[in-house]
């Protein structure tokens, strides 16, 4: 590599043809390898260091220490020895920063407003110089990654991904566990005398060199200024030369090959995972020979392994292709999720694989289908959406380390070299003899002899042989596989449509008594795609906990009834959902707009022919039931959430009653349902992108006529009664109502608060008072409960908004601590914050205010973005579509005084009108705790959560005059 930036070879990096970023890359005299994108349009700059190092150089005993490592760089350096000084000037100037590791390598990114990118930089910079690791913040940090590492603990993919690495050669880096907790990093070490502080410095001596390291840099100015910026900040980065670590040889030997391992998940359910060690991809990009298998593996159209296995009532989804894999090896993976008759039939499931292979062997390779796959990946590049700087500069510091100059932008993403020789070899490594089978199913409960010693998974192991496998082949049932058809939806338009009048924000374009169409054409990303939206309110879907279920249920049919046919568009960049409301249901097309009609007729057609075919309604119900079941198993934090949902939301269900209807649903019941699901309806359009408005209007018209027109309509209008919407409830003015249950899942040991703070109903003035004191707040908040008293990995404080509705809450998940203390430890941050109001400088407010602004006043990135945003206008019934410019005038006017009578009025601990509700979701660890002394007043215990909602007033709805609305 070059030694100093005026050597660098200048290659041509391939870009979209949409691209108009200007892209560079330098190398600097201390061997950093950067890539420089200057985008004027941006409002938001970012950056990330990927550095070439990761788990895999874990010391022997020392697991977790590159991911420790990655933890402690946040914390300090020489230059701005304040703890948590970097993250604070990212929060405060609206931005966020985070950093993952992986086995060989570890990357490290934030983004921030663009005005202050360069003071953001330099305080990066230092994680790669002189980073501070102090023994104080050490051992406190030690206690994070093992809060972490607990949050894993009872997570299926966690745990199965370490017993795929446990069932390895135990001399190679794959074997080991990566994540760290106290007793790999405090108790061990400390146990041979080793002090985990100095191997973490050690470590970051020996390993954390320039030459190993590759920096992407996304700034608004010129390549040259954005050059000598980074010259400036990064060339003190050491150098030692260090050789890139490699870790020659496979994971996987004979002996860990042709077995079956039966597993016992936590989540009820089944899975097949169908794994083979292969030669990686990467030395074939060009020839993407994964990308070709997986295609096709994957496929879920007509002839392919899914449509087979979903006929017959065994699978509910699969997916194919590459995974976990480095220079030097690599698994193809199938993942198939079964349904009971499936887990029944597992053994004639692997015999249609291995024949769908054998079939793939027998075809040969195909040069139309590598053409149109190759067609469909150059279509996707070249047409990709921008996506947020921050997203963008890890994607690409990640392939530095992997491509050559010219290719970091497009990855392994444009296969382009048909090569029958490279995909068939790949094809041949995909052998009976070759195979790993992980096979799990709660079914096997009490049934396994091993444990896995990191996570306490329960496993056995069988071995298998070829003729095994041949003889489930005999046995399968004989089907019909073949390969699939030319894909119809690949659009052959992408002409951009021309606009007479350009608009800014939504219009109502069209309003009848059965809908309203609300129309934004593209005046901003020149892009062939659309967004259109159909949201389906139905009266009587939300009338009791069966209608909920039925109404679900027939929703997922519609999917399940399109699927095939909807697969190739989806295959072709052209997606459609179809999903349950809280008032109905809602269809959602997204992608290329050449064709998108065509899918939204068919969709359409399908409303009116369903029927309710009783094999397919059993298996989604099985789903359900499932789905339902599992409600138990998730974390506590996102338990918190539902419950603080089901206390504030009118009309919503527990998922226990949910779960008792469905037991006796049968298809009946749908059938005699669905007609009544559609009887009453109306519809709130959204139509926006590479459409014309009289397309807009034609697409809706049609969707009138086929359920409101002709001889014996499905649908009727809406009676003026029957318009529905979100009500919240109002709590009380001076209480803290406390709501406190029992964790779910005896066997987790986190407990977990959300104390919710409900402050108005939308109104600019008040917004913009709220947003700047919860982003003052956010990082204090971060640095008093987790980096210095340690409550908990999951530490957040965040705005919530509920229809309309505003707030703030804080989720705290902790293993350490029960619920009652870590409110009481709230209480107590609110209290300190209150001083940190009360004496900010002048200065400071106006700085905090202004990075507000910029966030406000921060550009959609793409069309999905953008329709998400007004969408949410619509759905709430706010209909405020130029929000943003009212509350930057808002913002402008406010001053300190105002923002802190904000606060004593509504967030202060012990504030006389504020309103809040402590959720408190306790582990049988943290059962027998003490009542904290709150320190706020009138606390009032809710007993059951729906005398506590029937007991309270509701807001008002911003959609009181829904279908109503003058024109």
């Amino acid at each position: 590599m070059a030694v100093g930036k005026e050597n660098v070879e200048v290659v041509e990096i391939t870009k979209p043809r949409t691209d108009t970023r200007d892209y560079k890359r330098i190398v600097l005299p201390n061997s950093l390898q950067v890539l420089l994108i200057s985008d004027p349009d941006t409002d938001k700059c970012a950056a990330s260091m990927n550095v070439g190092v990761g788990s895999f150089s874990d010391p022997e005993g020392l697991e977790g220490l590159a991911h420790f490592l990655e933890h402690m760089l946040f914390y300090a350096s020489e230059k701005y020895p304040l703890e948590d000084s970097y993250s604070t000037y990212i929060s405060e100037h609206g931005g966020r920063t985070n950093a993952y590791t992986s086995s060989e390598h570890t990357n490290y990114y934030f983004d921030v407003n663009a005005d202050c990118f360069e003071e953001a930089l330099d305080r990066f910079a230092q994680f790669f110089i002189k980073p501070l690791m102090s023994s104080d913040a050490t051992t406190r940090e030690i206690k994070a990654v093992d809060s972490e590492n607990q949050k894993n603990l009872l997570s299926d993919a966690w745990r199965i991904n370490q017993l795929q690495k446990h069932l390895s050669e135990e001399g190679h880096p794959y074997h080991k566990f990566s994540t760290g907790n106290w007793d790999t990093l405090e108790v061990k070490p400390k146990a041979r005398g080793v002090d985990t502080r100095d191997e973490l410095l050690k470590f970051y001596k020996e390993n954390y060199s320039a030459n190993l390291m590759n920096l992407v840099i996304y700034a608004k100015e010129s390549l040259d200024k954005i050059e000598n910026r980074v010259l400036s900040k990064f060339q003190e980065i050491r150098n030692i030369d260090r050789i890139h670590p490699s870790f020659p040889g496979q994971p996987c030997t004979p002996e860990h090959l042709q077995v079956i391992v039966k597993t016992v998940p936590v989540k009820r359910g089944h899975k097949l995972r169908i794994t083979w060690p292969m030669t990686p991809c990467i030395h074939h990009y060009m020839e993407g020979p994964s990308r070709y298998l997986g295609h096709l593996i994957g496929h879920e159209g007509e002839g392919s392994l899914f449509y087979v296995l979903k006929k017959l009532g065994w699978a509910t989804s699969l997916s194919a292709g590459e995974s976990d894999w480095t220079m030097e090896f690599s698994f193809f993976k199938v993942v198939i999720e079964l349904t009971d008759a499936g887990h029944e039939n597992a053994e004639l499931i692997i015999g249609l694989l291995f024949k769908y292979i054998t079939l793939l062997q027998q075809s040969g390779v195909c040069k139309w289908i590598f053409d149109e796959l190759s067609a469909i990946c150059e279509m996707t590049f070249h047409y990709q959406d921008k996506i947020p700087p921050i997203d963008y500069v890890v994607k690409i510091s990640s392939n530095m380390q992997l491509y050559p100059s010219k290719d970091w932008l497009v990855g392994s993403s444009l296969p382009s070299i048909f090569s029958p020789e490279v995909i068939q070899s790949a094809l041949n490594e995909l052998t009976p003899n070759n195979v790993r089978i992980f096979w799990e199913s709660t079914n096997f409960d009490g049934h396994t002899e091993l444990t896995e010693p990191w996570y306490g998974t329960a496993f056995s192991v069988e071995k298998i042989t070829a003729s095994t496998i041949q003889e489930w082949m005999k046995r399968a049932p004989e089907e019909d596989l073949h390969l699939p058809s030319p894909n119809v939806f690949i659009p052959t338009d992408l002409s951009i449509k021309s606009l007479k009048e350009k608009v800014n924000i939504p219009v109502l374009l069209r309003k009848s008594e059965y809908s309203r169409l609300w129309y934004k054409p593209d005046t901003t990303f020149s892009t062939p795609k659309a967004y259109v939206k159909l949201d389906f309110y139905c009266p009587f879907t939300g009338s009791s906990p069966e209608a909920n279920v039925l109404t679900d249920i027939s929703t997922r049919l519609l999917m399940d009834y399109l699927n095939e046919y909807a697969y190739d568009a989806q295959v072709a960049g052209l997606y459609y959902a179809i999903s349950h409301t809280d008032n109905g249901f809602q269809v959602t097309l997204t992608g290329y707009s050449h064709k998108l009609k065509i899918l939204l007729e068919t969709v359409i057609k399908k409303f009116t022919t369903f029927e309710v075919k009783s094999d397919r309604f059993n298996v989604i119900k099985e789903l359900v039931i499932k789905e339902c079941e599992n409600y138990k198993f998730q974390q506590p934090y996102q338990q918190a959430m539902y419950y603080c949902s089901l206390l504030v939301k009118d009309r919503s269900w527990p998922w226990t009653d949910e779960l008792e209807v469905l037991s006796v649903l049968e298809p009946e019941h749908l059938s005699r349902f669905y007609p009544q699901i559609l009887s009453r309806i109306f519809i709130e359009c959204y139509a926006a992108g590479n459409i014309e408005s009289n397309e807009a209007e034609l697409m809706i018209q049609h969707v009138e006529n086929v359920l409101f027109k002709g001889t014996k309509p499905l649908s009727q209008a809406l009676f003026p009664s029957q318009h529905l919407t979100n009500r919240v409830v109002n709590l009380e003015k001076g209480v803290t109502y406390c709501y406190t249950k029992e964790g779910l899942n005896p066997s987790d040991e986190n407990s977990a608060l959300l104390h919710y703070i409900q402050v108005h109903q939308d109104d600019f003035k008040l917004n913009i008072k709220l947003q700047l004191v919860a982003l003052i707040a956010k990082q204090p908040a971060f640095h008093q409960l987790r980096s210095v008293e340690q409550l908990g990995y999951i530490t957040v404080l965040m705005q919530r908004n509920d229809s309309g509705i505003r707030g703030v809450q804080f989720i705290i998940q902790s293993t350490v601590k029960g619920p009652k203390h870590i409110d009481s430890r709230v209480q107590a941050f609110l209290k300190m914050f209150e001083t940190k109001l009360y004496e900010m400088p002048d200065d400071e407010f106006k700085s905090n205010v202004n990075a507000l602004i910029e966030m406000k006043l921060e550009k959609h990135k793409n069309l999905r973005e953008e329709s998400g945003y007004f969408w949410r206008e619509i759905q709430d019934g706010t209909l405020k579509f130029d929000r943003k410019d009212h509350e930057v005038a808002a913002l402008k006017q406010l001053s300190k005084a105002e923002m802190i009578q904000f606060f004593d009025e509504h967030i202060k601990a012990g504030a006389p009108q504020k309103k809040a509700l402590s959720v408190q979701v306790f582990s049988t660890t943290h059962a027998t705790e003490e009542t904290a002394d709150a320190g706020e007043g009138k606390i009032v215990n809710i007993e059951d959560a729906f005398s506590f909602r029937r007991s309270r007033p509701l807001y008002g709805s911003f959609k009181g005059g829904i279908g109503h609305m003058k024109l």
